[in-house]
């Protein structure tokens, strides 16, 4: 069977913090039978899963989820797949984490009435969405905030915010997630 990228990433992410699964559970807040399941592919992470682990190793996205042997330079749009995650939105990686920009980027989809909330990031990560096609909403200061094709917005991502489509169509945005500068991120080996 071969292993996913999120299996090896994680596993890798655990041995480099040298952590066990229980000590990696206390971290993350993700249970240790969720831990073990997810490293042996019995289970696929929601991605609000994927964002506790992301949190608590204070990785981007993109190093539990993305091919490691790649780099900004040799990635294209073209290689990086949709991620479907069981009970979660779609969404393909535009732009890897680059430590230099300190940023990645996305493309989300949401279905006709689909939402996404989301816990609050690190401290100091900035969200920026941009609507490409559909019109959505954004949860921003606990307030909801109509956005349609062509409309954009940037928040503070270390409190909790979300997406939600209320339309009978689809939606999709890019989202682009700005790291610190004070926060040095690495990829596991």
């Amino acid at each position: 069977m071969t292993k996913t990228p999120i299996q090896l990433n994680l596993r890798a992410a655990r041995a480099k913090a040298g952590l066990s699964l229980s000590k990696t559970a206390e971290l993350t807040g993700v249970s240790k039978a969720m831990l073990g399941q997810i490293e042996r592919g019995e289970s696929s992470p929601t991605l609000a899963t994927l964002w506790k682990l992301a949190k608590g190793f204070h990785l981007p996205l993109t190093a539990l989820i993305e091919d490691l042997a790649q780099t900004p330079e040799t990635a294209s749009p073209a290689q990086n797949h949709v991620v479907a995650l069981q009970g979660s939105i779609r969404f393909r990686t535009v732009f890897a984490f680059d430590p230099i920009l300190g940023a990645e980027s996305f493309l989300l989809t949401l279905e006709a009435g689909q939402s996404h909330v989301s816990q609050p990031h690190d401290t100091g990560v900035i969200e920026d969405v941009f609507v490409v096609s559909g019109e959505m909403e954004l949860l921003r200061n606990e307030k909801w905030h109509r956005l349609q094709t062509g409309d954009a917005m940037r928040f503070h991502a270390d409190q909790s915010h979300g997406y939600r489509n209320l339309s009978d169509g689809t939606a999709q945005f890019y989202n682009t997630i700005h790291y610190p500068k004070t926060g040095v991120f690495t990829r596991p080996s």
